[in-house]
C-alpha cells in the first residue's frame, strides 16, 4: 500500500467564501496550472516516497509540483519567495488549499525530484502539440547565456593557479619553519610534553586553499585532455595536452563557464531553445557549457526529435550555428523524408544588406556549402523565410528574461541546471497555451 500524504483537498468547502474557487475568476491562470498538473503523470515522483512511513506524512506531490509550476509561470522562482506568497497571495493560497510548506520543504522537493520535473517538459509539450494538432514545420533555433549561481570573481585562470600555488607553497613552508622553531623553543622551556600535531589556524587555511587549487588544476588538465580527444588528436597528444594559461575554473560552481552574453561577460551556461512559429512553443531545449553555438545544431535537432516526438521540416538559425559540418548534417540522412531544409546565416548582416538580392548566374566551381547557403539567403524566398527567425525565437528569450525575470539559475551543477531550464521552458509553454485559450 502506498504511503499516505497530508490532506490536500482543493475543493474543500469553507465557511467564507463557500469554495476556494470563488476567490478568483474561473479563467485565472492558477486554475489552468492546477488542471494541467492534474493531467500529468507524477508516478516518478510518487515512487520516491515508496513504502516509507516514518515521520510526518509528506506534502502531496501534486501540490508541490503546482506550487513550483505556478511560481515559475509568474516569475516567483526562489523557495523563500514562494513561501512568502503562500502567506500573502490569494492565487498561491487557493492553489495550496490551506497548506503552507516552508521554503526548505519547497527547495528540497525541487532538488530531490529535479529529474522527474525535467521529464514533465515533454508531457506538457505533447499536450500542447496535440491540442493544436500541430506538425513541426520551420523551427527557429537560438541560445542565450544565463548567469550561474556563482560570481565570475570566484574564478581563477590556470596561469594564475600556478602562480598562487607557488606562493602558497612558500607561505606554508615559512609557517612550518616558524612552527618548528616555536616547538623547539617550547620544548627547551617546558619539555617535550606537547602532542605536536596541532596546526596553527593560519597554516590550516593556506593548506586548504592549496588543496583546492591543486584539485582545480586537475580538473582543468582533464578538460584539456578531453578537448584534445574530441579534436581527434593522437593518444600521445591527448596524454600531453595541457590547459592554456587563460582557461578558467570557478570555485563556487565548477561546471559553469566564463561566457560572453548580451549583458557582457558572465559566469554562466549556454541555454538552448528551439521555437515553432504558430504558438511560439519551445519544442526542444537543453543546456550546454559551450561558450558558442557552433557545435549545438546536430544535438539540438536530435533533442527536438526526442522531446517533440517529430523532426522539423526546416531549421532557422543565426550565423553562430553556421559551419560546413552543420550544413552537411542537415543534408545527410538515410531516409529522404527526414532531410531538413536549412536557413542558416553565414555571417553578420551589414546595414542595408538585407535589401540586396543575389546576382544572377551560377555559383563558382568548388563552391562550399556555406557559399551555397549564402546565395540561398540572398534569394527573395530565402530572405523572407530567414527574416521570420527574429520574430519567433528572440521574443521567447525576451519574455523569459525580461517579463518573467529569469536571469540567473538558482541551482548549481550542469545536471541540476538542465532540470531548472526544463522547468523554465515547460512553464513558458503552459503560458503560451493559456494565452491561446484566452484569445
Amino acid at each position: 500500500m502506498a504511503r499516505g500524504y497530508r490532506p490536500y483537498l482543493p475543493d474543500q468547502d469553507l465557511l467564507l467564501p463557500p469554495s476556494l474557487r470563488d476567490w478568483l475568476p474561473e479563467d485565472h491562470l492558477v486554475y489552468f496550472v492546477s488542471d494541467v498538473v492534474d493531467q500529468l503523470d507524477l508516478s516518478a515522483i510518487h515512487a520516491r516516497y515508496g513504502e516509507e512511513r516514518r515521520g510526518q506524512p509528506p506534502y502531496d506531490p501534486s501540490l508541490m509540483t503546482k506550487l513550483l509550476v505556478y511560481g515559475y509561470c509568474t516569475g516567483v522562482f526562489s523557495s523563500r519567495r514562494i513561501q512568502k506568497r503562500l502567506r500573502e497571495d490569494i492565487p498561491f493560497k487557493v492553489l495550496a488549499a490551506g497548506n503552507e510548506p516552508d521554503f526548505r520543504t519547497i527547495s528540497d522537493f525541487r532538488k530531490n525530484h529535479l529529474e522527474a520535473l525535467q521529464g514533465l517538459f515533454e508531457q506538457v509539450l505533447e499536450m500542447a502539440l496535440e491540442s493544436g494538432a500541430m506538425k513541426l514545420g520551420r523551427v527557429s533555433l537560438d541560445g542565450t547565456k544565463v548567469k550561474a549561481n556563482a560570481s565570475k570573481h570566484k574564478a581563477m585562470s590556470y596561469g594564475r593557479m600556478k602562480e598562487k600555488q607557488q606562493q602558497l607553497k612558500q607561505e606554508v613552508q615559512q609557517l612550518l619553519a616558524q612552527a618548528e622553531a616555536a616547538d623547539a623553543e617550547e620544548d627547551e622551556r617546558h619539555g617535550r610534553g606537547r602532542r605536536g600535531d596541532e596546526l596553527p589556524a593560519e597554516l590550516q587555511r593556506r593548506e586548504s586553499r592549496l588543496a583546492k587549487i591543486k584539485q582545480a588544476q586537475k580538473v582543468l588538465e582533464q578538460r584539456a585532455r578531453e578537448k584534445a580527444a574530441a579534436e581527434g588528436k593522437s593518444a600521445e597528444e591527448v596524454k600531453k595536452a595541457k590547459p592554456a594559461d587563460k582557461d578558467q575554473y570557478n570555485f563556487t560552481d565548477p561546471e559553469s563557464r566564463i561566457m560572453m552574453g548580451a549583458d557582457g561577460i558572465v559566469q554562466g551556461f549556454n541555454a538552448q531553445a528551439a521555437v515553432e512559429p504558430t504558438m511560439q512553443l519551445i519544442v526542444g531545449q537543453r543546456v550546454t557549457q559551450a561558450a558558442n553555438d557552433k557545435e549545438q545544431l546536430p544535438p539540438m535537432v536530435e533533442t527536438i526529435a526526442q522531446q517533440a516526438g517529430q523532426r522539423p521540416e526546416a531549421i532557422l538559425a543565426d550565423n553562430g550555428y553556421c559551419s560546413e559540418k552543420n550544413l552537411e548534417y542537415l543534408e545527410s540522412t538515410d531516409q529522404p523524408e527526414q532531410k531538413m531544409e536549412g536557413y542558416i546565416a553565414t555571417g553578420k548582416q551589414k546595414h542595408g544588406e538585407h535589401r540586396n538580392l543575389c546576382k544572377p548566374g551560377p555559383l563558382p566551381k568548388g563552391a562550399t556549402r556555406v557559399d551555397r547557403m549564402k546565395r540561398k539567403l540572398q534569394t527573395k524566398v530565402g530572405k523572407a523565410v530567414y527574416a521570420a527567425r527574429k520574430s519567433v525565437v528572440e521574443p521567447v528569450f525576451g519574455h523569459i528574461k525580461q517579463a518573467r525575470g529569469f536571469r540567473q539559475f538558482l541551482l548549481r551543477g550542469l545536471k541540476k541546471i538542465a532540470g531548472e531550464w526544463a522547468l523554465v521552458c515547460m512553464t513558458h509553454n503552459i503560458l503560451r497555451v493559456y494565452a491561446a485559450l484566452q484569445a
